[in-house]
Formats: C-alpha cells, sequence, structure tokens
C-alpha cells in the first residue's frame, strides 16, 4: 500500500505563518516519503460565520495559491476540494449511522466552542464535524495522519467510529494511526495565538512591505515601558520569531542585547522582519508561478485522483451494507 496521508484545511481567508509552522510545512516535508491527500475543507467552513457565494469561492482559489506557492507539488501530493469528492458527504451520512451522539458531545472542541458561543453553534454540522472529519480521513485509507496533539481525540473518535463499523458490517474500513507532530508556538501581532479570528495574522504570501509593516505592529516585552528599560526576551512575541526565523548568533545577540537595553524595541523588530522576509523569499519566488490556470488545472486534476480513490472505498462499503 502507498505510503498515504490525509489532511485538510479551511479556506477562511489567507494562509498565516501559524498554518505554515503548525501543518503546512510539515506535509512538504512529508513529500518525499509518503503521498499527501491534501483537500481544501470547505464543507466543514460552513460549520463557522457563513461566507457569500463569491468570497467562498475566492477563499478556496486564494488557499490553494497559497498552498501550491509553499511547495505543494501536484506530481506528489494529490490536492483537491472536499464538496468535489462527493463520497466525502455520502461517507458522513451513512458513518452517523453508527456514532452515538454521546461520543460527539464529549469532544473536547465541541464542549469548549458550545459553551463559549452559546446558540450560535446550536446546529448538527458542528456537533457532527467529527464524523465528517472521520469520513475524510476513512475514504483514503491512509498509513498515516498528522496532527498536533490537540487534535488526537479527534482521532480517536475515527478510529472508535471505524471499530464501531467494521463490528458491526465488516472489516472494510482501517483504523488510522496518529503521526503527532512538535509545533513550535507562534504568537500573533498581539501576543495571543495567531488566528484569523482574531486578525492577528502575518500571511505566508505576504509581501517585504507587508511583513515590515505587521512587524512593526507587533507588541513586545510588556515590562519594556522605555528603550533604557532592560528586557526579558522570553516575554517577549517577537523573540519568539527570532528563535524561528533568525540565525542561532543572530537571535542570541539580539537576547543579550534586549536583556542589557543595548537595543531597542524598534530596531529588534526591523531585525525580525528583515530575517523574516529572507525566510519567505523562495515562497515568492514559486508564488510567481502559480496562474489562475494552474490553480484550475490542479484542482482538476486532484479531483478525478480524489474520487478514484474513494470511489474504490464506497464500493466496498455499499457493498457491505447492502446497497449494492
Amino acid at each position: 500500500m502507498t505510503n498515504r496521508i490525509v489532511s485538510g484545511i479551511q479556506p477562511t481567508g489567507r494562509m498565516h505563518l501559524g498554518n505554515w509552522m503548525g501543518a503546512v510545512s510539515n506535509w512538504v516535508s512529508l513529500q518525499s516519503t509518503h503521498q499527501p491527500v491534501l483537500f481544501v475543507a470547505n464543507l466543514h467552513a460552513l460549520t463557522g460565520a457563513p461566507q457569500l457565494a463569491e468570497d467562498m469561492r475566492y477563499t478556496t482559489r486564494q488557499l490553494v495559491y497559497d498552498l501550491l506557492s509553499c511547495g505543494i507539488d501536484p506530481n506528489r501530493s494529490i490536492l483537491f476540494c472536499q464538496s468535489d469528492v462527493p463520497a466525502h458527504s455520502e461517507l458522513h451520512l451513512i458513518l452517523s449511522m453508527v456514532t452515538p451522539i454521546p461520543w460527539l458531545e464529549r469532544v473536547p472542541s465541541y464542549k469548549d466552542k458550545r459553551d463559549a458561543l452559546g446558540e450560535e453553534w446550536n446546529h448538527y454540522g458542528f456537533l457532527g464535524y467529527p464524523v465528517l472529519q472521520a469520513a475524510d480521513i476513512l475514504l483514503y485509507h491512509p498509513t498515516g495522519v498528522p496532527v498536533g496533539k490537540d487534535q488526537l481525540p479527534h482521532l480517536e473518535l475515527t478510529r472508535e467510529i471505524a471499530r464501531r463499523f467494521n463490528h458491526r458490517y465488516g472489516p472494510i474500513l482501517c483504523e488510522p494511526v496518529d503521526m503527532v507532530t512538535e509545533t513550535p508556538v507562534l504568537p500573533g501581532l498581539d501576543g495571543r495565538k495567531m488566528s484569523k479570528s482574531y486578525q492577528n495574522t502575518i500571511p505566508i504570501t505576504a509581501t517585504q512591505s507587508e511583513v515590515e509593516t505587521l512587524v512593526k505592529r507587533m507588541v513586545t516585552d510588556p515590562n519594556r515601558v522605555r528603550k533604557t528599560d532592560c528586557g526579558t526576551p522570553e516575554q517577549c512575541p517577537v523573540f519568539a520569531y527570532h528563535q524561528q526565523f533568525s540565525t542561532p548568533e543572530a537571535c542570541q545577540d539580539v537576547a543579550h542585547a534586549c536583556r542589557t537595553a543595548s537595543i531597542g524595541c524598534v530596531a529588534c523588530k526591523t531585525q525580525c522582519a528583515a530575517a523574516l522576509n529572507r525566510y519567505l523569499h523562495p515562497i515568492r519566488e514559486r508564488a510567481h508561478t502559480v496562474t489562475n490556470q494552474t490553480i484550475d488545472e490542479v484542482l482538476a486534476a486532484g479531483r478525478i485522483q480524489a474520487n478514484q480513490l474513494a470511489s474504490y472505498t464506497m464500493d466496498k462499503v455499499k457493498q457491505v451494507i447492502g446497497f449494492s
């Protein structure tokens, strides 16, 4: 069996550095040893704030543009839109018939958002989100699923659903194995977790001037009020960027200069922006080669490949439950 991994990302805006560090950079690396099956999760996007149709079309294509710019290679990966493969919705419906409601209610993300957001999230799509996620994975019989530790409960639920289906109908669905990835925590511009909902992100395809402007807005060590105050780098979000994107020598110099007040926050941010721009340069170079025609061709090819793989699974599923 092909070493296959499965993952998806919602089209809710421009892909940002948090997405890159948390998942996409790992997908790019895994292309050398696995066949990634990657999808734009536009069905999942419906569970959040509604988007106009034209916005959904734009953010979907923007996400594909970003993924190709980051190095996702359609010759080594299958990249497609979730809604272009009807089997995702079909298997989701079938799996929902074997999934007890209490299993869904105990999922941490459901409980947390339900309590925080109230009636806005009171619909089946949000409760059933993990079942659709299980269908996304089980359709492609992956050898592994790259996840962060916060996603492990979702993957364990996927295994439970697969076991329950197999027990009832026969050993058709493979229980996925987790590939836990250690990802660095990259703060947003305001010091909180980088998130589109907080509007504190740095887009992965941001121009050089955009990066410089955004880094200037970043909060710094709250205890360093004046340039002459000695700082604590570990409390400064800008230093977290130096740790990821500056050379070890430059990072060490910045930390010493901050602690001794021999560098101000403005100069520190200028160095940070320069390091980040150097890091993003290869992504920008690839972005110049991605056209609308490229996006159309990649999505068309991905749709065909994904449907072929999904049809194989659905034929087996329909056979064991008596649909064919």
